[in-house]
């Protein structure tokens, strides 16, 4: 069997070679698979969309399972005017986009904002992920999974999710929880959720509160990620990246108070002041494109955004490591403000 070299399952294009690669159709090949490895003290990497890992050079010495289950499944058909919503049960290994593009054609609202985000279906609840405005957790209503310590399956309800900006019970244990389905329940609609992003809102046309159609905002939102170099295109450099490779910094008063006049600043319900990480950044002295000079232009920051790390073609993880620790030592120099990343690190340390 040729070797696979997980460079080949991210989005990054970054990853040595996998011992030991099973790619799991159907769920109970996936519970197999990875409880198989357990019982054996085998470490496992799942990967489905591959664009939240950076993966070592020396690649993966467990076992990789690629999840590859598909499905999705509503209680209504599409369009069905006299029901006030859908619930629609999806297969961990679904794509993220698929889905969306989905619900929107299919009359249902309350993702859209999210179009053009790589990854699986699964992955979404392990980062709340967001953009523009909109979060999964707005949407989800369980997250069926395996417990790997448990040895069982366990469905959580929304509640239970722990989801707050950027988190989870799952990413809180990420060697726990294998996710296996998403349920989402979405409004009946052919107007979007209120479109919360001004720069959306801008984009639309409408002020930000309002809604548009779903179709519209879907279409505008992947308008706005192709121009920042976020919809994947094997031609564009600018897309070998993880995504946002920092979050939004979480503040205490105290420290966003001490942030230059102009600094982002958004208040919290808990008391913290969120900021943009991408205004640090690029304050910081970072501008798009930057590339530090011991990596040869071979990874750089996107020249159309300052918060994805990208991958310039020959790269390999350190050199992307080396880009990604001059930027966020740079920004805690210049503002007392430690980025955090996003993406997982495989076989590797910031």
């Amino acid at each position: 069997m040729p070797e696979v070299r997980l460079a080949d399952l991210t989005t990054l294009r970054l990853g040595g070679p996998a011992a030991d690669l099973v790619e799991a159709t159907t769920e109970a090949e996936l519970v197999a698979a990875v409880a198989e490895a357990d019982e054996r003290g085998i470490p496992v990497l799942l990967v489905a969309g591959g664009s939240n890992l950076v993966v070592s050079d020396a690649g993966f010495a467990g076992r990789v399972v690629r999840i590859a289950t598909r499905g999705i499944s509503a209680d209504v058909e599409p369009h069905d005017a006299s029901c006030g919503g859908a619930v629609l049960k999806v297969a961990a290994g679904e794509v993220w986009d698929d889905l969306v593009a989905h619900a929107v054609a299919s009359g249902w609202s309350g993702v859209e904002a999210l179009s053009g985000i790589p990854g699986s279906v699964g992955a979404t609840p392990v980062q709340n992920v967001g953009a523009y405005g909109q979060e999964v957790a707005q949407t989800i209503a369980q997250v069926r999974t395996y417990d790997r310590v448990e040895k069982r399956q366990r469905t959580f309800s929304a509640a239970d999710c722990g989801f707050s900006y950027r988190h989870s019970r799952f990413k809180a244990e990420p060697d726990r929880h294998l996710i296996l389905e998403v349920t989402f329940q979405l409004p009946t609609a052919s107007l979007s959720a209120p479109v919360a992003y001004a720069e959306l809102a801008r984009t639309l046309g409408v002020d930000v509160g309002e809604r548009a159609p779903a179709a519209d905002v879907r279409r505008a939102v992947l308008a706005l990620r192709a121009g920042k170099g976020m919809v994947l295109d094997a031609a564009d450099h600018d897309t070998w990246s993880a995504g946002s490779f920092f979050t939004n910094p979480l503040l205490s008063a105290e420290q966003a108070a001490a942030l230059p006049e102009g600094a982002p600043r958004f208040a919290q319900p808990d008391g913290s002041v969120k900021s943009s990480a991408a205004w640090l950044i690029e304050h910081a002295g970072f501008a798009k494109g930057f590339s530090p000079a011991e990596v040869e232009g071979r990874v750089s920051l996107s020249t159309k955004h300052t918060l994805a790390l990208t991958n310039r073609g020959g790269a390999t993880a350190d050199d992307l490591l080396t880009l990604a620790r001059t930027v966020r030592d740079g920004v805690e120099r210049a503002f007392g403000v430690r980025l955090v990343n996003e993406p997982v690190l495989v076989g590797l340390t910031l």
